[in-house]
C-alpha cells in the first residue's frame, strides 16, 4: 500500500451545517456542567505539576502518539508544552527519539478533552498556544454534535486565551471552527489555506505528501476583537 495515498474526507456535507449557530447560541445561554470524572481531575493535576507558574503554557489538545508536543517543546524550549489524548494506546506509542532525548519541557496525560478544557477554565489557566491539529473531522452530516465547534464544551475553548490554532484537511470543519468562534467571541475569525512545510504530526505529514489542501485557523485571542 503506498504511503501518500490519504483522501479527504468524503461527506454529503459540502458546507457550514445549518444547524450550527444555532447549536453554538444554545450552548452559550445554557453553559455546560457536566461533572467532571475523577481521572480527569488527577490527569489535570499531573499536567500542572511540573509547571513553575512562570513558563508559558502551550495545550496540544487531541495530540495523539506526541509528535506534535515533542515538536512544539522543542520549538518552544521556555515553555511548558502539555499534551492530551483520551487513547492510552496512543500515547504509549513509540516516540521519535528514546526517553532519554525528549525535551523535559513537557509532560503527557490522559484525559477527555471535555473535562480537561473546563478544568483549566476554572482553575484560572491561561494559555500562550492552544493547539487543535487534525481532529476527527466526523463528516457525515448527522454527525455534526461530534465535531468540537457543535459541542456544549466549545464555549469553553476561547477563555482560555492565547493563540489558538486548528488545523484540518476539510475545509468544512474550519470553517464551521471559524462561525463558531465567530458567535462565541462576536468578532470575525478567518480560516485560511496552509501550506505544512513543517508537518507537526504523522496525519499532517500524510496529508501534504498525499498531495491534499490543508486549512488552518489561527488567531490571538489576546489581541483580536480589541
Amino acid at each position: 500500500m503506498s504511503y501518500a495515498n490519504s483522501r479527504i474526507p468524503a461527506s454529503a456535507q459540502q458546507g457550514v451545517h445549518e444547524h450550527l449557530a444555532e447549536r453554538v447560541r444554545t450552548h452559550l445561554a445554557h453553559p455546560f456542567r457536566k461533572p467532571f470524572a475523577a481521572y480527569n481531575v488527577a490527569a489535570c493535576d499531573d499536567a500542572l505539576a511540573g509547571w513553575d507558574a512562570r513558563a508559558p503554557l502551550v495545550l496540544d489538545a487531541g495530540c495523539g502518539v506526541g509528535h506534535s508536543t515533542i515538536e512544539l517543546a522543542r520549538m518552544l524550549p521556555d515553555h511548558w508544552v502539555i499534551g492530551v489524548d483520551q487513547s492510552e494506546e496512543r500515547l504509549q506509542r513509540k516516540k521519535p527519539y528514546p526517553a532519554a532525548l525528549l525535551p523535559k519541557n513537557l509532560v503527557f496525560v490522559r484525559a477527555d478533552l471535555v473535562d480537561f478544557w473546563r478544568l483549566l477554565c476554572e482553575r484560572g489557566v491561561r494559555l500562550a498556544r492552544h493547539y487543535i491539529l487534525y481532529p476527527n473531522p466526523w463528516p457525515k452530516i448527522g454527525h455534526l454534535g461530534r465535531r468540537w465547534p457543535a459541542h456544549p464544551v466549545f464555549p469553553f475553548i476561547p477563555k482560555l486565551g492565547g493563540v489558538l490554532e486548528c488545523r484540518s484537511n476539510w475545509p468544512v470543519y474550519v470553517a464551521e471552527f471559524a462561525l463558531a468562534l465567530d458567535i462565541v467571541l462576536g468578532y470575525s475569525v478567518q480560516c485560511n489555506e496552509y501550506e505544512a512545510v513543517q508537518a507537526l504530526t504523522p496525519f499532517e505529514r500524510k496529508y501534504r505528501d498525499s498531495g491534499q489542501t490543508l486549512y488552518r485557523l489561527c488567531v490571538d485571542l489576546d489581541r483580536a476583537g480589541s
